[in-house]
């Protein structure tokens, strides 16, 4: 590919030592060649951007270059070390926050990913975080349509982490001949866990539902039921919609197994205290499991609607997952994200739950074990799909701890479920080059190709 140009912008607070220190690491692992320029302003940045191909921008805290971030200036990866929640890049950009001087690493490889490996982005709501992210392989083997896989990204339901997370599994996955469907979603950091719950549902339901229906629009009953992506018409044909798998990461596997438990129950597969069955055979008795999904997940929400066709979830993969949120908030993982995320704490007793009515922007611990019941996998248990459940042991041993627990009471409840323990940490489950992700691929083409 092309040169890798990166622009630092004006007043950037950080070592410019340990950011060439970066770039040049990033440049060589991923086997291009790039540049590290320090823009004196915006006039400047604007020179420098003209005519490259591919372009990392630390815009800093300069009016002027921000101003920039906004405009049409092609295929740039912004990327703000700070946080910087609302920033909207220009037509074909990209803008990635929040990650420390790390950030840049992420930028570079977005940068090259985004040119090795074209994708299509399709919305699937009005809002900006309200879109996935299609990968075709070159071609259906035999002229048949192939599977798919829908990729859903972690980062403990916090908006400094997005969809580039997964994308070398996107490449990887593509280039084993599956479609691949990369889901973005509001995160309830910034919009609350109905939406998030809601947007990874409605991308699913885009994916399943569209293709499966002619015209690309499934009927409805008001505004929300037309915003399905029209760009999945044109590859209806391609999709596979029997062989479909839902992969999440970290707090994206909650994500993933929670909304194919969904669909079963929407198929007519879970009955309706399933949650207190797996509840029991976890030890944790629950009240109130089975309550219907969260309502009210405000505008943009896209209403997943009913399976169709021959769409239809095989398996689901968690890869490092947090799927116990009972124990995930009572041994405050990564710092109290699960009640963050949640909007409350789990119960202190969960059998016994609190009488009362709840306190003004808080929940009765009656109705936050209803919320843990319906979000946590473990306790949605039997999911009633085929579960593939991938953990490394140099990850947190919570982590090992949940997927060990998880992976024994899903067999426990009737579920099929295999369970991946291999050497790795929380990111090579999510990295192409390891021995514990050859495997899982290996597993989920199996599933698919069956």
């Amino acid at each position: 590919m092309s040169e890798v140009l990166v622009v630092v912008g004006p007043g950037l607070v950080a070592d410019a030592g340990l950011l060439q220190e970066i770039a040049t690491r990033e440049f060589a692992t991923l086997g291009v060649s790039g540049t590290l320029v320090h823009a004196r302003d915006a006039s400047h940045v604007l020179a420098l951007l003209t005519g490259a191909a591919s372009a990392v921008v630390l815009p800093g805290p300069s009016d002027e270059v921000r101003g920039l971030i906004g405009r049409p200036l092609g295929a740039v990866v912004w990327v703000d070390v700070e946080r910087a929640d609302g920033v909207r890049a220009g037509a074909g950009a990209a803008h990635l926050h929040g990650r420390g001087i790390n950030g840049l690493a992420w930028g570079i490889r977005h940068a090259v990913h985004r040119e090795r490996h074209p994708s299509r982005r399709i919305a699937y709501g009005e809002l900006p975080d309200q879109w996935g992210e299609l990968y075709l392989p070159g071609g259906p083997e035999g002229g048949r349509a192939v599977p798919v896989v829908v990729l859903v990204h972690g980062g403990y339901w916090r908006s400094i982490w997005a969809a580039d997370l997964m994308e070398p599994l996107c490449a990887d996955l593509a280039g084993r001949g599956f479609a691949v469907w990369n889901l973005e979603y509001r995160r309830p950091d910034l919009h609350g866990w109905q939406a998030t719950t809601a947007d990874v549902a409605a991308g699913l339901a885009a994916l399943t539902t569209t293709a499966a229906s002619p015209g690309g629009v499934p009927p409805g009953d008001g505004p929300g039921d037309r915003a399905i992506p029209p760009g999945f018409a044109e590859v209806a044909g391609f999709l596979d919609l029997g062989k479909v798998a839902v992969v999440g990461h970290s707090a994206g596997a909650q994500l993933a197994l929670r909304a194919a438990a969904d669909r079963a129950r929407a198929a007519g597969q879970h009955v309706p205290d399933a949650g207190a069955d797996a509840a029991r055979a976890a030890g944790q008795g629950v009240p109130g499991a089975g309550a219907g999904p969260e309502r009210g997940a405000g505008r943009g929400a896209v209403r997943a609607g009913a399976v169709g066709g021959e769409a239809r979830i095989v398996l689901a993969v968690s890869l490092a997952g947090v799927l116990d949120l009972v124990q995930g908030d009572r041994r405050w993982l990564s710092s109290g994200a699960v009640a963050s995320a949640l909007g409350a704490p789990a119960p202190a007793r969960l059998d016994r739950p609190a009488p009362g009515h709840p306190a003004p922007g808080h929940l009765t611990d009656d109705e936050a074990a209803r919320l843990y019941a319906e979000s946590s996998p473990l306790l949605r248990l039997p999911l009633h799909v085929r579960q593939l459940i991938v953990q490394g042991t140099a990850d947190d041993l919570d982590l090992v701890d949940f997927s060990r627990r998880h992976a024994r009471a899903a067999k426990e409840s009737g579920d099929d479920v295999i369970h991946v323990e291999m050497p790795g940490d929380h990111f090579d489950v999510i990295n192409p080059g390891t021995p514990i992700w050859q495997a899982t691929a290996r597993a989920i083409g199996s599933a698919l190709r069956q």
